[in-house]
């Protein structure tokens, strides 16, 4: 019986490319392969990797550099970089790398079994092509047994919003969205192998086109799948937050009361230096709108401090701006000059004011996630258990909000969704007891 080999991905990023990183494993496993997490043990390696913070190439290559005596000791073993920053630099990689037997980009690695065959064979292989064919359609259906409680699942890839600092329509492409029909499909198989909760993925999630209500349509139609107890969706534009869907939150028990919806500067010359198409005004009436369906949602968000141009008056403006939101959780960062991108043509902010701002907006965000978790104390939340905590006897999970919270619990009950009265708060998670 032959051996079978081993593949190894290191996952770089954001969610949309766990989710890659697990369609190309289970693309593989057709051809052989088995997962292992050691790479010293793989046949194949793969860099699933991430463009959009800067510096993000010049990473990759250093990861590089530290698989070469790998590589040197063993030279039957393959190595891959996939994803966003494959499709950016293409053949550079492989001419600044040449112990790289293969590039492709995130739309392409469902074509990932025909390479690996092309470098068995003794070539290279390159592909950072925008085919016209949905990748989805080449891929296996998925059979994989005994999932993980929680799973993603891509409904939407690309972007057509052009913000001024990011690579994402450059590196993913143009906005396309998978038909409702094929999503469910994927969703029904996903439950049958053990998911209770999946999260909807797309570079701008709520401009999916593929089912005729658009996102709130597909929300409706997964919801009626029996044995799926949660969904939730990220990330958002708030551009294409429409009615149908702001509705769903306060209509549709499975859709959790948990929403990203990045803003990225509380200034309106910031925001329209941002190419963002939207203004402070705007987005703070929709919260309202959201909040007035949901009134108990949690909140999170995106801010980026230093961008060109941006003043101290712009930067206090996002500060105003998240006092008035009231933010769960957020993501702020450092403006992070793309290349390629109109805003890395511009004059950058000194990199001590940016250090600066970053640690003032930080400082504002970590007292509201802290009040949030606080003020969840007392209150019973349902919680779907993963898996096992730190503690014997203890399971982790998340709640409602998407809050991590640990509670003593039988092991039997990974996988449901439970009544848990929250009885302490964290720096970053909640202990409860389970209600019943």
């Amino acid at each position: 019986m032959t051996e079978p080999k081993k593949l190894y991905i290191k996952t770089y990023g954001c969610q949309m490319n766990v989710y890659d990183s697990e369609r190309m494993a289970e693309a593989l496993g057709g051809e052989g392969y088995v997962g292992t997490d050691v790479p010293e043990d793989a046949d194949m390696i793969l860099l699933n990797t991430c463009h959009i913070r800067e510096k993000a190439a010049e990473k990759v290559y250093s990861e590089l550099g530290r698989l070469k005596p790998l590589k040197d000791a063993r030279p039957g073993l393959k190595i891959g970089v996939t994803g966003c920053v494959a499709q950016a630099e293409g053949a550079e990689i492989m001419r600044r790398q040449p112990l790289v037997d293969l590039v492709v980009g995130p739309q392409s690695y469902h074509r990932l079994p025909a390479m690996d065959a092309a470098v068995r064979a003794g070539g290279k292989a390159l592909d950072t092509e925008f085919p016209q064919a949905d990748k989805f359609t080449a891929l296996d259906a998925r059979t994989r047994a005994n999932r993980a409680p929680s799973a993603f699942l891509t409904v939407q890839e690309g972007c057509d919003k052009f913000c001024a600092f990011c690579v994402v329509p450059y590196t993913r492409g143009a906005e396309a969205s998978r038909p409702a029909a094929r999503v469910l499909t994927e969703a029904q198989a996903l439950v049958a192998s053990g998911v209770r909760e999946i999260t909807l993925l797309g570079q701008n999630v709520n401009a999916y086109d593929g089912h005729p209500q658009g996102l709130a349509g597909l929300v409706h139609d997964l919801a009626a799948i029996e044995g799926l107890a949660r969904i939730r969706y990220t990330t958002s534009h708030p551009n294409d937050m429409d009615a149908a869907l702001i509705a769903a939150h306060g209509t549709e028990p499975k859709l959790m009361p948990y929403l990203h919806l990045p803003v990225q500067s509380g200034s309106d010359r910031i925001l329209k230096a941002m190419a963002r198409k939207h203004t402070a005004e705007h987005y703070l009436r929709l919260i309202e709108r959201i909040r007035a369906a949901r009134p108990d949602i949690m909140l999170s968000g995106d801010f980026i401090v230093g961008f060109p141009g941006e003043t101290e008056a712009d930067f206090q403006a996002s500060l105003d701006l998240i006092r008035e939101v009231g933010y769960g959780m957020a993501y702020s960062f450092k403006y992070s000059s793309r290349p390629g991108t109109p805003a890395a043509e511009k004059p950058q902010i000194d990199e001590a004011v940016m250090d600066d701002r970053l640690a003032r907006v930080q400082e504002l965000i970590t007292s509201q996630q802290r009040a949030a978790q606080a003020a969840m104390v007392g209150r019973t939340v349902g919680v779907l258990f993963e898996k096992p905590g730190r503690m014997p006897g203890q399971l982790t999970g998340k709640s409602d909000y998407l809050h991590a919270v640990h509670a003593l619990a039988d092991g039997a009950r990974i996988g449901q969704v439970c009544p848990v009265r929250i009885t302490s708060s964290g720096p970053n998670s909640l202990a409860g007891e389970v209600v019943s």
